[in-house]
This record gives C-alpha cells, structure tokens and sequence, in this order.
C-alpha cells in the first residue's frame, strides 16, 4: 500500500479531523496531502513518496505558511495571519523538533572547525552549508543557518 508512514499518518489524522468536524485541521491537513500527491505526479512517471520526501513537502508548506504570516502582519490582515499561523502550528506537529539558535551556532561553529573554513573567510560560506545541510535538514530554516555561517565567518 503505502510506503510512507508519515503519509498514512496524514491521512489517518485527516479522516479523525473529518469525524470530529475540525475544519482547520481537515482542511490543513488536506492541502498537506495535496501537496504530497502533487509531488509523488510531478516529473515524467508517478511514484511512492519515501516519509524524507513526505517530510520534505511538509517542510516547505509549513514555510510557506510562516512567509504568509509575516505578509499578512505587514499588510495589516492580522485575521488572515491567525489562520496562516494556525496552519503552521499544525503542520508543526509533523516536523522534527526544530533547533534552538544557540544549537545552530555550536553546529555551525563545529562545521567550520571540521571543514577548515575559517581561513577562507567568506569564501567558505559554500563549504560550510554543504556540509550543514544534511545535519539541518527539516531541523532549522535555511536562512537562519545561513545567516550564522555568514556571521561566524564574518561575511
């Protein structure tokens, strides 16, 4: 059937929402699957999301979903920001803990140590996020990490 247990989840977590006539998390957790299904089309032949690209897609709408918020906020929509928000929160539940910014500097200043970097100065921003990345991933938002190697590094 599904090769995707955080899929099954999803849709398992969907049906109940249905059941006790929660509309915000039914309707979250329909367009997340959405999402996913229009992933697994994508590209010449249709296939079985692995639960890292399931994760993948999550990730993503969550981010879209905090993007709209600080949108809406500047736009004066705080309503259509409370509804972005509790999207996010909810797509949240299915997301890895996500790292403190105090996690992120150890594991960036760790990154440099291990790669050598620091010499490169700013030259080095590359070799360090390629290295992060794996450890990051679904973990933190890429502009925040970015933003530390290029602090560390003094870019």
């Amino acid at each position: 059937m599904s090769n995707s247990e955080l899929k099954q989840r999803l849709h398992d977590d969907m049906t109940a929402a249905l059941k006790a006539r929660d509309e915000l998390r039914k309707s979250t957790l329909r367009m997340a699957l959405t999402a996913v299904t229009k992933q697994e089309v994508a590209g010449k032949e249709a296939r079985e999301l692995s639960d890292a690209e399931v994760l993948d897609v999550l990730t993503a709408e969550a981010k879209k979903r905090r993007e709209s918020v600080t949108a809406y906020r500047e736009a004066g929509r705080e309503e259509l920001a409370v509804k972005e928000q509790a999207e996010a929160d909810i797509l949240a539940e299915y997301l890895p803990e996500q790292l403190s910014l105090e996690e992120i500097a150890a594991l960036v200043t760790e990154t440099i140590a291990a790669t050598g970097a620091a010499e490169l100065g700013p030259r080095g921003i590359g070799k360090v996020m390629g290295a992060l990345q794996p450890k990051v991933k679904g973990k933190a938002d890429g502009g925040t990490v970015s933003a530390e190697v290029k602090r560390q590094l003094g870019a």
